[in-house]
């Protein structure tokens, strides 16, 4: 019985020293030139504010939705983050679907459906000026600007840490008049640490940040508020 009982600690130290063997291995042989992820908010589970439910009144006017615009000083924009590996190379994020701007977009109109409200399909192009809005049947547009956006993971031996950070700009306006109705900033940052790395992971960290914002936005009742008046105008 004593010799079992010393036989098994050395069989887990044998079994740690395999997978700490395998994971730098592997990390180290297999490192990439890029990653790419799916950043996409599909407000599934969202539960919508009661206030900003769309009421009979509103329910067939149509919402018009601009591609957001990134203001983040870079040089190449597509880029949403960085993996650091674990001989600190840095690898640059990229979307793997649909670039950051039109993710937002998406997400903003798949809320916006969640609740009961009529979106336009086509997503149309808007610098935020009321001089420049763009000419169309809906009554409302929301558009934005990306002013922070970063997706890390810091690569460690026994465990991966994942960030995201988003600062958005939003944008509401009154399509038939040609005036700002309302604006708002709103961010959010979410971190988590993982046993495994992927992209998958990254993506969803991505995700989350953006479907958080998103649903940030719609919680000031402002908002509703203003959206109502003119859809039932």
């Amino acid at each position: 019985m004593k010799n079992n009982c010393s036989i098994v600690p050395k069989i887990i130290v044998v079994l740690v020293l395999i997978a700490f063997g395998l994971n730098i291995s592997g990390g180290c042989a297999s490192a990439a030139s890029l990653y790419s992820v799916n950043m996409r908010y599909t407000a599934a589970e969202a539960v919508i504010p009661a206030y900003l439910k769309a009421e009979e009144k509103t329910r067939d006017a149509i919402i018009t939705v601009a591609e957001f615009t990134d203001t983040r000083q870079l040089d190449d924009k597509k880029i949403i983050g960085r993996v650091t590996e674990r001989d600190d190379t840095k690898v640059p994020v990229f979307p793997k679907y649909v670039i950051a701007t039109k993710a937002a977009a998406n997400g903003i109109k798949e809320y916006l459906k969640k609740a009961g409200y009529k979106v336009a399909d086509k997503i149309v192009q808007w610098d935020l000026k009321e001089e420049t809005m763009p000419k169309g049947s809906g009554k409302v547009i929301i558009g934005g600007n990306i002013e922070e956006l970063e997706v890390t993971c810091w690569r460690g031996v026994f465990t991966n840490s994942y960030k995201a950070s988003l600062k958005l700009t939003i944008v509401f306006a009154d399509l038939a008049k040609g005036r700002i109705l309302y604006k708002s900033k709103v961010e959010n940052a979410s971190s988590k640490g993982h046993i495994s790395f992927s992209e998958e992971q990254l993506g969803e960290e991505a995700s989350t940040v953006l479907g958080d914002a998103i649903e940030k936005v719609f919680e000031e009742k402002a908002v509703a508020q203003k959206i109502k008046e003119v859809l039932s105008q």
